[in-house]
């Protein structure tokens, strides 16, 4: 029986759970972020086109260090390395985004479990979810002073989609205020399962089933040899059954942005949300485990999202993120 939902994002994301097709000769555009206060002119430029027409760009040249970025991944692995009774210690909060899972997240597009398990980091949730030294040394710092790095990040390219949409510069950034009770920006570090030798994956079954983001803008992390990502850019996205899917290559250090659906409905529909997946090893691919980190811009709880134009009637961020983090996990056992 298909599930009907309260947002038109979420009817739509259960028509894609299809295989569908691939097109590698796509190209994601590339963006330099290098001397940014001279450049800022020509990076919106950039930006504002990879935004309205592909969604999904990369960032090079960003000032997040590759060592700082491969000690969170470190963290990461040592974190998802405990055993499940450990990790169950430190529970996903319902509808806060704070905590572990495992196999909990169920994507309107394909009804079935994704094949990993996530730790997700929002700051005003996390009493009690925090791994001590004994447990894994330097977790906490190391992930804290991550996640602040990819905020300053994040505000500033969405300072950029703020000059274009005639917001103030820093529209943005108080939208998404680190230091107040409501905010919701939210770091997830993720472990994919990896498959048993000899196994083939099951049709139906996802590392990540295909969906677009809940937020404003993603930034992922990756690491290289571990692949499995792909996109299906901007317009073509919502031309139904016709999806192409392209392969975005890990590569250290090169941050890989999708904007998600807050943005696009906070820009009357200009800059495109964009569908993705984590699809499962190929026959001739490395079976094991893919770790990637996700930082997700997500505006404050009390931020009222409506565009410019008003094309849409206006929500609080703090609805619209629990309407689509309860269709996502409504399978979740307590």
């Amino acid at each position: 029986m298909s599930t009907s939902y309260g947002l038109k994002e979420l009817n739509f994301e259960t028509t894609i759970g299809g295989v569908g097709g691939e097109n590698n000769r796509r190209e994601i555009p590339v963006i330099d972020l290098s001397d940014f206060d001279n450049r800022r002119a020509e990076i919106t430029d950039q930006l504002w086109f990879a935004a309205t027409e592909i969604g999904f760009f990369q960032l090079v040249n960003h000032g997040m260090d590759v060592a700082d970025i491969l000690t969170a991944f470190d963290a990461s692995e040592r974190f998802f390395a405990l055993e499940k009774t450990q990790k169950a210690q430190y529970p996903l909060k319902d509808g806060l985004n704070a905590g572990w899972e495992f196999m909990a997240q169920v994507r309107p597009s394909t009804g079935t479990a994704d094949q990993k398990e996530s730790y997700q980091i929002t700051l005003p949730h996390m009493d009690g979810l925090w791994p001590n030294q004994t447990v894994v040394p330097d977790f906490q710092r190391i992930v804290l002073d991550f996640e602040q790095r990819a905020w300053s990040l994040g505000m500033k390219v969405l300072s950029c989609f703020a000059d274009r949409l005639g917001f103030e510069r820093d529209f943005f950034t108080k939208a998404h205020d680190r230091s107040s009770a409501d905010y919701q920006s939210t770091l997830r570090l993720l472990h994919y399962l990896p498959l048993a030798d000899g196994a083939e994956p099951e049709p139906g079954i996802w590392r990540a089933g295909a969906h677009t983001d809940f937020d404003c803008l993603t930034m992922v992390f990756q690491k290289e040899g571990q692949g499995g990502l792909q996109v299906c850019p901007g317009k073509e996205a919502m031309a139904s059954g016709a999806q192409e899917w392209t392969s975005v290559v890990p590569k250290d250090g090169v941050i890989t942005c999708n904007i998600g659906d807050m943005l696009m409905r906070w820009s009357d529909d200009k800059l495109l949300s964009t569908l993705h997946r984590v699809r499962m090893p190929k026959a001739d691919e490395p079976k094991g485990p893919r770790y990637s980190m996700a930082f997700f811009c997500q505006a404050n709880k009390d931020q009222l999202i409506q565009g410019p134009e008003k094309k849409y009637e206006p929500i609080t961020a703090r609805d619209y993120l629990l309407q689509r983090i309860n269709a996502n996990f409504a399978g979740k056992k307590a």
